[in-house]
């Protein structure tokens, strides 16, 4: 029965960083009148663990749930208020090492939480009418509703549910394909997805049931990954990898489409985005999809690739994907680098924001709920990436931490966007 859960579908399923935390979140520059989702808080995870900081670079904290039998911790999306985050939590992995990302990763007990960064409350929610040990969540629909992607001997299925687990009905038939990439039309009204199917990455929009569905994007020779819809609600951004001659998804081409499914527009040429993200040295890697994102005037910033880049972590797929990286290290064969750069749509404009310099690779780009500052990771060729923010036109870059013990840092996420 398809589909099965391989690390390509993986790329996208959560939409955030695999990170181990360690339970309550404490820090010397809290307040109980300060809102949680005032703009310049972020969010970044380092050495397996998940931190908020302030955009000035104070106010760090680092979260530890020292709950029983919980291996990792990741963020997901937020409910209407702005502080209360859900939290996925995975116990052990259920195998001995050496078995293949899809035979172990499914089988490992997952369970669900919402916590409050003000109050440092939490519930574990999605308990009632369970389907199955492991859940993600997918997509905050309200304050009541979520979308989770539930999976059942290596098969994955959507289904809409309560916070608490109970009434849930089918988003997705067992079979036809499972969506990724999930997100909520800013009325929420729609849902846009990729759909990993026999035929392809395919990208679709959909009521919050699954139902009255549109394509925008299909074809068998394209993997078109991750969407987000634009501030007026009315196009929808993705990726566009040629994974047969490249499948490490190491690069991708930038395009929007028509939520009503009547036009798709290519928007760069060559594979110029880096994809996949990958990096660090042999003792200390790391990676995950690299999305591009909308401003709040509906510009989109972009991770553009120098021409002939090369990432120093090489794709091997001629041999079994064991670890969800499957790379060797070659930064002898390494070369160029990547910027941040910003799409205008009345002007078709390409802006840079960081200056496009050999050696350096700048990625994760997000602007603040404000409009007033761009947070994005760098990483030096074979280096850890580290946390930095910018005014929002490019200017007075400047670096905010390297994580834990200098060990690196990434997947920067406003406080209160999903």
């Amino acid at each position: 029965m398809y589909p099965r859960i391989t690390r390509r579908r993986f790329l996208g399923s959560v939409g955030f960083a695999t990170a181990a935390l360690g339970t309550s979140c404490k820090s010397s520059h809290s307040s109980h009148g300060e809102k949680s989702a005032a703009p310049g808080r972020f969010f970044f995870t380092s050495q397996g663990k998940t931190a908020v900081m302030n955009a000035d670079g104070s106010g760090l904290r680092y979260f530890d749930f020292k709950v029983p039998n919980q291996a990792t911790w990741q963020p997901g999306g937020f409910l209407s208020n702005g502080r209360q985050v859900i939290f996925l939590s995975m116990e052990p992995r259920r195998d001995g090492p050496g078995k293949p990302f899809e035979e172990y990763y499914t089988q490992t007990p997952t369970h669900l939480w919402i916590h409050d960064l003000d109050s440092g409350s939490l519930n574990e929610i999605a308990t009632r009418d369970r389907m199955a040990v492991f859940y993600t969540p997918a997509l905050i629909l309200s304050d009541q509703r979520m979308l989770v992607q539930v999976v059942k001997n290596r098969v994955g299925q959507i289904f809409s549910m309560n916070l608490d687990g109970s009434d849930p009905k089918e988003f997705t038939r067992a079979g036809e394909g499972l969506p990724y990439g999930l997100a909520a039309s800013p009325d929420g009204k729609r849902v846009s997805f990729h759909l990993a199917s026999p035929q392809g990455y395919q990208i679709w929009t959909s009521d919050t049931e699954g139902r009255n569905r549109i394509k925008v994007a299909a074809h068998s020779d394209h993997l078109y990954f991750g969407t987000s819809w634009s501030p007026d609600g009315k196009w929808v951004v993705y990726q566009d990898c040629h994974f047969k001659q490249d499948p490490g998804h190491d690069w991708s081409d930038l395009c929007i489409g028509n939520g009503d499914g009547s036009e798709h527009r290519v928007l760069t040429e060559g594979q110029a985005l880096w994809f996949a993200a990958t990096y660090g040295n042999a003792q200390n890697r790391g990676g995950g999809s690299n999305q591009p994102s909308w401003t709040r005037r509906g510009a989109i910033l972009f991770p553009r690739r120098l021409p002939h880049s090369k990432v120093a972590w090489e794709y091997q797929s001629q041999r079994p994907d064991t670890d969800h990286f499957n790379r060797d290290f070659k930064p002898e064969l390494a070369r160029g680098g990547c910027q941040i750069c910003r799409w205008e749509p009345t002007t078709r404009r390409v802006t840079e924001l960081t200056s496009a310099s050999e050696g350096v690779w700048d990625f994760r780009a997000s602007e603040s709920p404000d409009g007033k500052h761009v947070v994005f990771c760098r990483a030096s060729t074979g280096e850890v990436p580290s946390i930095w923010i910018m005014n929002s036109n490019g200017q007075n870059a400047r670096e905010l931490t390297q994580g834990v013990d200098g060990r690196g840092a990434d997947h920067p996420r406003w406080v209160g966007r999903s």
